[in-house]
């Protein structure tokens, strides 16, 4: 693999070693946090679903009034160009395009596109068997529809995760369940129903197709999720284009069903790695 001195960024229309990519104090990433971004996985030189991620990216610019720099068929042709000088066979690709350099710190400047690609590791086989422990908060973000750089509560809420001997944290609002501060969230319930929230969250690409492959093998729907459906699930599980699908087995001081991973997530798990294969032929 290569050593980071060794990589490369897209950093405002030049590709340049990652040691070197910088952006000006003046960009409103920096003075506003004043930004989007998307993130796709790559594995042995081929991004996975690149089209869906890329499309999520440009909708989530329109909405935040942020004209992408170059278009659709450059954009891609960059994407495999970095692919293909970092040689990496496990990775991420973050592209993030922000508000600009701007002379006032407030106003929208020309944006800037970075495209970092980053190792990856795909979660392990003791994670996946000893399943996680999530706490809950009180909190939806600011346009959740959008992909934006803003992680301020996630990242605030770290340290409370560690505090509870927890993996991640679950958002609520009144209740009623959105997501996770990186990932989606699923419950199956007793009659074998597989449900995600729909209202309040980033549209997942890992989502989408979780959803998917469930409908094929059972019933799969968006729709409201409480802390009390929680409380009466069969299993729970949270889906990211990082983690996959990982299993829920806790919830604060609620154990998810038998407090194991349950056979529905991990088959969800195995078809979901079939998908992400038959998408690299």
């Amino acid at each position: 693999m290569s050593s980071e001195n060794k990589l490369h960024a897209y950093v405002r229309g030049e590709i340049v070693p990652l040691d070197q990519a910088y952006l000006h104090v003046s960009d409103l990433s920096i003075q506003r946090g004043y930004g989007i971004f998307d993130f796709l996985k790559i594995i042995d030189g081929q991004p996975l679903f690149m089209e869906d991620y890329l499309a999520r990216f440009y909708t989530s610019a329109r909405l935040m009034h942020l004209p992408v720099p170059l278009s659709d068929e450059v954009l891609k042709a960059t994407i495999f160009r970095l692919v293909e000088l970092n040689e990496m066979p496990m990775a991420g690709m973050k592209i993030i395009l922000t508000g600009g350099y701007s002379d006032s710190g407030y106003d929208i400047g020309e944006p800037s596109l970075l495209l970092i690609q980053q190792p990856l590791s795909l979660p392990g086989q003791a994670m996946l068997e000893r399943g996680l422990k999530v706490i809950t908060h009180s909190y939806i973000r600011e346009i959740p529809e959008v992909k934006t750089i803003n992680y301020t509560m996630g990242i605030r809420l770290v340290n409370k995760i560690k505090e509870n001997g927890a993996d991640d944290v679950l958002y609520h609002t009144g209740g009623v369940v959105t997501e996770l501060p990186r990932c989606n969230f699923f419950i199956v319930k007793r009659d074998g129903t597989v449900v995600t929230p729909v209202e309040g969250i980033l549209h997942g690409i890992t989502r989408k197709h979780v959803l998917e492959i469930a409908g094929k093998k059972y019933k799969a729907v968006e729709g409201t999720v409480t802390l009390d459906d929680i409380r009466q699930a069969r299993e729970a599980f949270l889906t990211s284009t990082t983690k996959r699908i990982l299993p829920v087995v806790q919830v604060d001081d609620v154990v998810i069903g038998n407090g194991k991973p349950g056979a529905v997530t991990l088959a969800l798990l195995q078809d979901l790695i079939k998908l992400e294969e038959e998408s690299r032929k």
